[in-house]
């Protein structure tokens, strides 16, 4: 779940940044999401293999 909120948000930020109607800092915000959730993506993908 971590990983596709992730990639959705990613998406979102380049195509904020592409079509150059980017509302200040928002755009930077979904950066932001993007790069928080992939974490949590990784960490909990790395308890699991870890406990298993």
């Amino acid at each position: 779940m971590y990983w596709t909120m992730g990639i959705i948000l990613l998406v979102l930020w380049g195509l904020g940044l592409t079509t150059g109607s980017t509302e200040g800092y928002w755009v930077h915000l979904l950066l932001l999401f993007a790069m928080v959730t992939l974490l949590l993506a990784v960490v909990s993908h790395g308890r699991r293999a870890a406990s298993a």
